[in-house]
């Protein structure tokens, strides 16, 4: 079951879909649930995972946002305009979800045969590319300056970013994730992360350098393709890839053994943002 040729052909795909759940579904059980399937495909207990999810009104901020000068009024400029703000369980820094961010895991085992880093960043946007065939534009990874989150793997057309790769390795599992901003102004997005930062670093210097965001440089794929792309439509272009590099494919949930695995890690993000969020309210 551990063993595989590519990463993108696999024998089968265990297919996660949590893209239409609604905005009852928070997004630090996302962080749980990559944690759970990395340890459950690590261990040979399952096959190769393939997760779709979508979170609404949320922020994702990284480690590294947390020790912004002004956190509080940050996350309160945030909540002006109807936003959430969670910490999640890595690095990199704050991002947008919503309604029209579509947002892909593929957990791959890591047994007899290392992942190098590049190697599943490049999986993810091998992925990207088939799943877009059918346009004829040039995609490019690399990193956007101006973008919210920058990174090596910021996937662009013709310099504005729709999409920001990361991984998380945990007990022999390899989760790569990517946002997919597929609707909804980019711009609008990046200005909010802006507003974010403006608020939470103020004047202040700091150790860290926070990204200078420009949003000009950022758009959905729906802008960038001039067509209409809803979230479900991209969902049927992932899946039709995934069939074409399995045997089969088929649609799972969390089994009776993966959800004491899940609560544990469900409930250690949780503790960690209580404990940031918390800090906020006694300052």
């Amino acid at each position: 079951m551990c063993e595989t040729d590519s990463l993108l052909k696999q024998q089968e795909w265990r297919v996660i879909d949590q893209s239409s759940v609604g905005p009852q579904f928070p997004a630090l059980e996302s962080f749980a649930m990559d944690d759970t399937f990395c340890a459950s495909v690590g261990s040979c207990k399952s096959m190769a995972v393939a997760r779709a999810w979508v979170h609404h009104q949320t922020v994702v901020l990284g480690i590294q946002d947390t020790k912004l000068p002004f956190l509080k009024k940050g996350v309160d400029y945030l909540k002006e305009h109807d936003f959430q703000a969670i910490v999640r369980n890595s690095g990199g820094l704050a991002v947008v979800l919503d309604e029209g961010v579509l947002n892909l895991s593929l957990i791959f085992p890591e047994n007899e045969r290392k992942i190098e880093i590049n190697r599943g960043y490049d999986a993810m946007w091998e992925l990207v590319q088939l799943m877009f065939a059918d346009f004829e534009v040039e995609m490019e990874a690399r990193e956007i300056t101006g973008s919210y989150c920058p990174g090596s793997y910021d996937l662009s057309i013709n310099g504005r970013k729709f999409a920001g790769i990361s991984q998380r390795r945990i007990r022999n599992g390899v989760a790569v994730q990517i946002y997919l901003c597929v609707n909804g102004s980019g711009a609008e997005r990046a200005s909010l992360v802006k507003g974010f930062y403006e608020a939470a670093k103020g004047d202040a210097e700091t150790k860290f350098t926070y990204p200078d965001i420009m949003p000009s440089v950022m758009a959905s794929l729906s802008e960038l393709l001039d067509v209409r792309l809803s979230v479900q439509d991209v969902m049927l272009r992932f899946l039709h890839v995934l069939k074409e590099h399995s045997g089969r494919i088929f649609s799972d949930s969390l089994s009776v053994e993966e959800w004491p695995l899940y609560e544990a890690y469900l409930t250690r993000v949780v503790e960690r943002n209580d404990k940031v969020f918390d800090s906020l309210k006694e300052d």
